[in-house]
């Protein structure tokens, strides 16, 4: 388990190689930063367990006001909306440099980024499971236990949820009916299920699509599927795989079972008709609604539609499904905008993570270093689209740093829910980003966005700059999960200017960069909150 003390410890035995090395005593200030390093570091902590955050009360402000006139105008909260892909690559929609040129085109995603906010800069969780708890509950996942995927014959050794504060609930106690669509993969037993943290509503099923499918695979999977024994064992073990739906206080139905790849080539479809009813339905409802619509794809293994099987030019199944998925985000607002509810719903569109590369060519394409499962850019950077017709100006793109974890604080200034109404025993790692996203000029409220690996501290980004004191090295081409290790940095932490070597190629810390120490500072700040505010084992 990990231990802030030890970590601290660590943190500054690296500070002293470093010293050793090149920095000449810069780290003996007791890990003080010192007045160039307070100038370099823009953000103000105004509560003790919050992330400091870089003030612009102006813009904040004008988004409060701006907010109001809208509430004024259409008699209740926004909507909220968030469009979560499953490992899509940030080079996979054509916004992106993907799209069509890939064999793959996404003109519904690339409408959405021209008519609304394009972010370059935005950061999920290493892995999906990581990504998806921090976004409902404002906190890293080393704070909540959430650190990796529970998979098939885990057993944890306590609900991590029971004592978390979910954004759905927050939301649903507020005056929202909330909704989620498709994976949810943040444990199945009971106290861990969607409606049990929170949403009032859940359709769609618990685990990612291979380990659905691995149970009916004979070809991908010929020594479980085609083995009497092996399988008589799965079945012990193997998650959920028919359709679920649940309600807050009420009945679970188990629904549909997956029995064929063919059905779950249809799953997206069916849960995106679902969402476009509940659309529909909340639509002429006096409460606001909040739904997490997440796709079951392009998560490997990707199997076509068979009602429309070879979707893309390319022809291949993962860009069939990258095709197929910018079709179900166009359905869903085209029935935003035929409801009338489109001006008055933030919708955001995303991935939960970098591309699995060890899956290729069932995986994605990033323009950057690593894929899923590292906390370099290629497994920590994905797309990012803020799109709200008539409060986000068409055309506006940014590099300001955003973390997914920042929905969390947006969503809570939509609802008219304060900060101060959380917990004072934990501490929260969110931003909230309402300011940046909803004014013309708005700029990130963020500073820095901290990158972890199970218990293991990788990571920080600040402005365009990145130190890793850790970093995971494949062994093989593409296994950047299956055959990769994680490695200490070695004599001093790997700083890359993203600005000029976006892949993570050339570190500048000794010979072009003046922030090494300021960095480090940045993290061994970040490690301390772990002293007061310990983290959660559950057993991953």
């Amino acid at each position: 388990m990990f231990h802030a003390k030890i970590y601290i410890h660590k943190i500054k035995n690296m500070k002293k190689e470093i010293i050793r090395v090149v920095l000449l005593g810069i780290f003996l200030v007791s890990g003080c930063i010192k007045s160039n390093a307070q100038s370099f570091n823009r953000a103000v902590q105004t509560l003790e367990n919050f992330e400091p955050t870089i003030p612009h009360p102006e813009q904040d402000q004008s988004v409060l006001n701006k907010l109001k006139d809208i509430e004024k105008k259409t008699g209740k909260k926004p909507n909220i909306v968030w469009l979560v892909v499953d490992d899509m690559g940030y080079g996979d929609p054509g916004c992106y440099g993907g799209g069509a040129a890939v064999g793959a085109a996404t003109p519904n995603i690339d409408k959405l980024a021209a008519e609304g906010l394009k972010l370059t800069s935005c950061y999920s969780q290493q892995t999906c499971t990581p990504t998806r708890s921090a976004i409902l509950t404002g906190r890293l996942p080393i704070r909540t236990g959430l650190t990796r995927p529970i998979l098939a014959g885990d057993n944890i050794t306590k609900n991590p949820w029971e004592d978390e504060l979910s954004l759905p609930k927050i939301l649903s106690d507020n005056g929202y009916y909330t909704l989620l669509t498709g994976k949810w993969h943040i444990g199945e037993a009971e106290g861990m299920r969607p409606h049990d943290v929170g949403f009032d509503e859940y359709y769609g099923y618990y685990p990612a699509q291979k380990e659905i499918t691995q149970g009916i695979d004979s070809r991908r999977f010929p020594d479980l599927v085609l083995n009497e024994q092996l399988m008589k064992a799965f079945e012990t073990i193997r998650p959920a795989n028919h359709l679920t739906h649940g309600f807050k206080g009420g009945k679970t139905e188990a629904l549909e079972e997956i029995k064929t790849l063919q059905d779950m080539g249809r799953a997206d479809h069916n849960l995106t008709d679902f969402t476009i009813a509940k659309i529909k339905e909340l639509a002429n409802s006096d409460k606001p609604f909040f739904i997490e619509h997440c796709f079951m794809k392009v998560h490997a293994d990707n199997h076509d539609n068979p009602d429309y099987p070879g979707l893309s030019t390319s022809k291949y199944q993962y860009k069939n499904a990258i095709v197929e998925v910018d079709m179900h985000i166009g359905r869903i607002v085209k029935v935003l905008e035929e409801a009338g509810v489109l001006e008055n719903t933030f919708v955001f569109i995303t991935s939960d993570n970098g591309p699995q590369m060890d899956a290729w060519p069932d995986g994605g394409y990033t323009p950057f270093r690593g894929a899923k499962g590292t906390t370099f850019e290629g497994g920590v950077r994905v797309p990012g689209i803020a799109y709200w017709k008539g409060v986000i100006s068409p055309g506006r793109q940014s590099d300001d740093v955003f973390d997914l974890m920042d929905l969390f604080g947006t969503s809570l200034t939509l609802a008219g829910v304060s900060k101060d109404k959380l917990p004072k025993d934990r501490y929260y790692d969110f931003i909230d980003q309402s300011g940046f996203l909803f004014n013309d000029e708005g700029k990130s409220n963020r500073e820095a966005v901290y990158f972890w690996w199970g218990s293991e501290l990788m990571a920080v980004r600040v402005r365009e700059y990145k130190e890793h004191v850790k970093i995971i090295i494949p062994q093989a081409p593409h296994m950047w999960i299956d055959y990769a290790t994680i490695q200490d940095v070695g004599l001093a932490p790997w700083l890359f200017n993203l600005y000029i070597d976006p892949k993570e190629e050339m570190p500048v810390g000794h010979r072009r960069n003046a922030w090494l120490a300021s960095l480090g500072a940045q993290l061994k700040s970040h490690a301390a909150t772990f002293k007061k505010y310990p983290p959660k084992n559950i057993g991953l």
